[in-house]
């Protein structure tokens, strides 16, 4: 459901972002490192820190507003 909206933002920010998806079930030591409790949980990192997350599916706007909001702490 999230997917093509994610894939939508990644390339309008290109250079910018890597999306990265990762199935927490395949990955329980990802999952514990991220403290990851809700699905879909979205995590905008820079030098491997967490600037920000969001947990839920969101419509494109809000989405695109909260990556926003993190890229500009991640700077």
């Amino acid at each position: 459901m999230v997917s093509p909206v994610l894939e939508k933002l990644a390339a309008t920010f290109a250079g910018k972002v890597k999306l990265a998806k990762v199935n927490v079930d395949q990955a329980p030591r990802t999952q514990a490192r991220f403290e990851v409790q809700g699905i879909p949980t979205l995590i905008v990192l820079n030098d491997g820190k967490v600037i920000d997350r969001q947990t839920g599916a969101a419509p494109e706007p809000v989405l695109r507003e909260w990556l926003e909001k993190a890229l500009a702490k991640a700077t």
